[in-house]
């Protein structure tokens, strides 16, 4: 029987969304945002040469058709991503009211997002008096630290002593639907900011916030503070069945593997591993080999976004890249007949562009398991009939296969 691995490239956007002039980063709009081209210029132009050397070297993914991908989307030249693909590859676009982590995934799995999310305001106090006071009657305090738009890296180095010496959680936002509390897993407890972000996600999800995210960090005002991989995503479940529901009632199994999980609330899912993106390449390598007849497999590589889009590091989103081609060409090799792969990506962080946010971009679509040829421009939930369609399962979505 066959199986299906859906791998998501957090963030590796390809540019040329036809809405991008809709979508802003600051005061910029996201015309000619462009994640993979931008970082493949920049390494050209040796402007990237932090912990590497030279233009950017993706040899398998430029194989299965990225640098084409690339071309296609936005007509931008990726240097050194000249490749003439030897896979089925192609382009997605998104048609969902968001550029954010569920918009993408839901639609990648089968759901454009029905509603408009809630966002918070930019200017002045992000959440009102009685968001505060819901927050800090949950976490047993007198009230809140931040209450504005900032970076989670910098909002600790701001706030991290005086939230040792108050006690009170820093609370945050950003472009996204989404509602971010740090606190000090020591200091605060790591239990304690995961129970508070369970207990207030209903109230934050009735007002359409997309999730509710624990940060927590460790360390200390003289040694400075980090944040620790035991982030919590809280999010909204899809209101209805997706492409991980659509394999569960077929009778596969389901296994998530990084952020999926968080991002879908467990639902339609079996067993989830976490961790880095180093531990999680080894939890997709066992998968190929382990995995079910009949099953799927979804994984996320969130690191390319949280560690290198957001602080818009060119160079260590180069490396992060270079690192996961290197990984990728194994696991390729141990697919199995009547297996499917599908790398992909769920939205763009240029890190070249202005300001912080994701940038709305179309999406790579490269597909090992099923012949060679390009397949135009689809939609992300195209992605999710077309593994549909390979497990023989009936798709539930308003996508079309793009299998041959």
């Amino acid at each position: 029987m066959a199986r299906a691995f859906l791998v998501v490239l957090d963030s590796v956007g390809i540019g040329g969304a036809p809405d991008a002039g809709a979508y802003y980063n600051k005061d910029l709009p996201d015309l000619g945002a462009n994640t993979v081209a931008h970082i493949a210029q920049a390494c050209a132009e040796k402007r990237a040469e932090e912990g590497r050397r030279g233009g950017l070297h993706l040899p398998t993914l430029d194989a299965m058709g990225l640098g084409a991908a690339v071309r296609l989307a936005s007509g931008q030249p990726a240097p050194g991503l000249d490749a003439v693909p030897a896979g089925l590859w192609g382009a997605a676009v998104e048609v969902s009211a968001g550029k954010d982590t569920p918009s993408g995934h839901w639609e990648l799995a089968g759901l454009p997002v029905p509603w408009d999310w809630g966002y918070f305001p930019e200017e002045g106090a992000a959440f009102d008096a009685d968001l505060v006071a819901h927050v800090a009657q949950a976490a047993g305090v007198s009230g809140i630290l931040g209450n504005c738009h900032a970076s989670g890296t910098s909002i600790i180095a701001e706030l991290g002593a005086e939230h040792l010496r108050t006690g009170l959680p820093i609370c945050y936002t950003s472009a996204d639907s989404v509602f971010q509390i740090a606190a000090h897993e020591a200091h605060f407890g790591l239990e304690r900011l995961l129970k508070l972000c369970a207990d207030i996600a209903p109230y934050l999800h009735a007002r359409r916030v997309g999730r509710v995210i624990a940060r927590p960090f460790v360390g200390s005002p003289d040694a400075g503070f980090e944040r620790t991989t035991n982030r919590r995503d809280y999010s909204i479940k899809p209101p209805a069945p997706i492409l991980t529901d659509w394999v569960q009632a077929a009778g596969g199994r389901v296994h998530a593997i990084g952020k999926i999980g968080d991002i879908f609330s467990m639902q339609g899912i079996d067993t989830l591993e976490k961790g880095s993106d180093q531990a999680l390449m080894r939890h997709l390598a066992n998968a190929v080999q382990s995995a079910e007849d009949g099953s799927l497999t979804f994984a996320n590589f969130v690191e390319f976004d949280s560690l290198y889009g957001h602080r818009r590091d060119v160079a260590g989103y180069a490396r992060a890249l270079e690192w996961f081609d290197r990984e990728i060409t194994g696991i390729l090799a141990q697919l199995r007949p009547g297996d499917l792969m599908v790398l992909t990506a769920d939205h763009g962080n240029d890190p070249s562009w202005p300001g912080t946010d994701h940038t709305r971009e179309q999406v790579p679509v490269l597909v090992a398991g099923a012949g060679s040829g390009c397949i135009g421009t689809v939609g992300f939930v195209d992605i999710a009939a077309s593994v549909a369609a390979h497990l023989g399962v009936p798709s539930e979505g308003p996508g079309r296969s793009f299998l041959p």
